[in-house]
């Protein structure tokens, strides 16, 4: 294991350092101002291992080679980060180590997380460390496409990640119809990026769909070796063309009985010729 990552141990304490004094070279190439590293040794960054509820320590320095004392306020970010020390006075020419904790969180499923440690200072001033956590199990990778719908103006669905990794998933998309294919879209890279356990909404545009059909849509997404696919059906009616038509046939119908009755009306009012030939008998 490697040896950022130890067990959680005495309580926690800072340590100052009083820098010694450095050569003019030395300190012509040390940078202005404050700085924030990991303790122990040149480290790009934190790293820790372990498995679900387990807390690991590691400790940050701040580096103060100024000749006046700087105060910072440290915090942790994107993980459970416990510091010996929230505000921290590092006076001139010193270095202080503040001890924190890292915990992976219980229940969690295997894979990585990442957080880091920050510290500010009066004017503003900020600096950051990373810290990886791995939380150790099994890896697996694995997705499902859920909720798909088709709407006037597009496709949506979720994306679920039910494995063990970040995911960053390639979607294809097809869709045949009566008549045969209206949409084909080739595998694409999504702008996501899925941690564990998260559910994303998307959605996809489509412009020019069919106007009067009938279509089977099919959602294809990959990423890591996981693939996940889910279709569904989607009737497209004009229906306000179909709402204008229906209503100019019932103007029409309408205007056609009136007419007829208009038309029997008028007959029924008109005397007919045997009507007037016995009326001149008489």
């Amino acid at each position: 294991m490697p040896s950022a990552v130890r067990a959680l141990g005495p309580p926690l304490l800072m340590m100052l350092t009083l820098l010694g004094t450095a050569s003019p070279a030395a300190a012509a190439a040390r940078p202005a101002g404050w700085s924030l590293a990991p303790a122990g040794g040149p480290r790009p960054s934190f790293y820790a291992e372990g498995a679900p509820g387990t807390a690991l320590q590691d400790t940050v320095a701040v580096t103060n080679p100024a000749r006046t004392p700087v105060t910072v306020r440290l915090r942790g970010t994107g993980l459970p980060v416990v510091l010996a020390r929230a505000t921290l006075t590092v006076p001139a020419r010193t270095r202080a180590e503040v001890p924190f904790t890292v915990t992976a969180p219980p229940g969690s499923a295997p894979g990585d997380r990442s957080g880091a440690i920050e510290a500010r200072d009066g004017t503003g001033r900020t600096a950051s460390v990373p810290v990886r956590l791995r939380i150790a199990g099994p890896r697996l990778t694995a997705l499902t496409v859920e909720h798909l719908a088709v709407h006037p103006h597009g496709i949506t669905y979720q994306l679920v990640n039910r494995g063990t990794t970040v995911l960053a998933p390639t979607l294809a998309v097809r869709a045949d119809g009566t008549f045969g294919r209206v949409l084909d879209r080739a595998p694409r890279p999504l702008p996501v990026r899925l941690a564990p356990g998260t559910r994303r909404t998307l959605s996809e545009p489509w412009h020019g769909r069919p106007f009067l059909d009938r279509v089977d849509v099919r959602l294809t997404v990959t990423a890591g070796g996981a693939h996940a696919t889910a279709t569904t059906s989607a009737t497209f009616v004009p229906w306000g063309t179909l709402g204008a038509l229906a209503g100019l046939a019932a103007t029409a119908a309408v205007t056609f009985l009136f007419r007829r009755r208009a038309r029997r009306t008028r007959e029924s009012e008109t005397p007919s010729r045997e009507a007037d030939l016995t009326g001149a008998v008489a």
